[in-house]
């Protein structure tokens, strides 16, 4: 399905400011916290400044891991916008998290005459999976772009973006989003803490929810999220976070289908409160949350259970997830949710415009990039900043 689309991508940066109202059945006062403003790199040339030099030929397959992910929806959105400011011939294919059928879709496109790949892997982390492309690519001799999706297990994927001179990478720095997540966490609890303990145990319970298994994002964020969350509570002498259910030796809960899909959190969430909750006096106090698609569906399930509201006669758990996606905004702007790390869909989609330009009109693939932060020792794998945000 071929698409027609007219509009530009933006970059979005802002300083933005939230307060968590907590709700009646415990005693409120508001904080705010200041968000940390980044300011994502620009391409060095816009995709309206290389438009006039693109090949009539250039054919772009773009293959997402799964249309369903909203994170991905938003990089899709502004990655259209991109292409038809560039002018060229596209097609997006759908991987349903299956990467045999993400294969096959690119064995099709390639015979059917693509002359660049931009690749959303299925199998995020394995080495085999992304080889497999690469080699795909070098035989057909086309460039291929991989975004967003981890290319090989972490420190590993030095090789694999090396073993094709017409191969890139634009992604983030796995790390960063946890650490970013955990010290938002972290300090929010600090400066609330008594209202949050809301058995007046002198500990914060908390759930995490984890996106996907061997996933290098999931594995960093539920890492660092808990870590450095208890760093911040243990600078102000609080003791770090317990885990809500003691049974579960790993300290999380994962989407079992890779999902990241709030879907499999709502399920969980609702599990946790039928016997984790304040009539019990051992109700889970903050939630990590992976990605936003998880935290909507916490926040779903303790709005069915007369929590976060946005009232000011009911209790507010705190939920952070990762992306800032628009239905994630919206709940920390009707105080629902209490912040979330913004993995920047339109920054993301600007680079990787900037990289399909550079091919379709005979540039040397990683041209204008100068901007953008680098891997060290790997110059095809370009990281996209993060940002703290917590409302406008």
């Amino acid at each position: 399905m071929r698409k027609i689309k007219s509009a530009l991508a933006l970059i979005l940066t802002a300083t933005m400011v939230m307060t968590l109202a907590a709700c009646g059945k415990t005693s409120t006062t508001d904080t705010s916290t200041k968000a940390e403003a980044t300011t994502a790199p620009t391409a060095d040339v816009t995709a309206a400044a290389v438009a006039d030099t693109v090949s009539s030929d250039a054919n772009v397959g773009v293959f997402y891991y799964s249309f369903s992910d909203t994170y991905i929806a938003s990089v899709r959105t502004a990655l259209d916008a991109q292409l038809d400011t560039l002018g060229v011939t596209y097609q997006n294919f759908d991987g349903n998290s299956n990467q045999t059928t993400q294969n096959e879709q690119i064995d099709t496109a390639i015979s059917q005459g693509v002359t660049l790949l931009v690749v959303n892997i299925v199998t995020s982390g394995s080495a085999d999976a992304s080889q497999s492309i690469i080699d795909k690519a070098s035989t057909a001799g086309i460039p291929v772009v991989f975004f967003n999706r981890a290319l090989a297990p972490d420190g590993e994927d030095g090789p694999v973006l090396a073993s094709y001179d017409q191969c890139a990478f634009v992604g983030t720095d796995a790390p960063e989003a946890g650490h970013m997540q955990g010290k938002l966490a972290g300090q929010y609890i600090v400066d609330n803490y008594d209202k949050l303990d809301l058995n007046k145990d002198g500990k914060i319970s908390y759930a995490m929810f984890k996106g996907q298994e061997g996933n290098v994002e999931a594995i960093y964020r539920t890492q660092y999220g808990l870590e450095d969350a208890n760093t911040v509570l243990e600078a102000n002498g609080k003791p770090a976070l317990v885990y809500f259910d003691s049974s579960n030796s790993d300290c999380y809960q994962v989407d079992l289908d890779g999902n990241w899909s709030a879907t499999a959190s709502n399920n969980y969430m609702v599990t946790n409160l039928a016997q984790y909750n304040q009539a019990n006096d051992n109700m889970i106090e903050v939630v990590l949350c992976n990605n936003d698609g998880m935290a909507e569906g916490v926040v779903s399930a303790l709005n069915d259970a007369g929590y976060n509201l946005g009232t000011a006669d009911c209790v507010t758990i705190p939920v952070f997830g990762v992306d800032a996606t628009d239905a994630a905004k919206s709940l920390i702007a009707a105080g629902k949710m209490t912040g979330t790390i913004k993995q920047d869909a339109e920054g993301m989609a600007t680079c990787i415009g900037t990289l399909i330009g550079n091919t379709t009109s005979g540039a040397e693939l990683l041209a204008n990039t100068d901007s953008y932060l680098k891997a060290a020792d790997i110059t095809n794998k370009i990281y996209i900043p993060y940002a703290t945000y917590t409302g406008e």
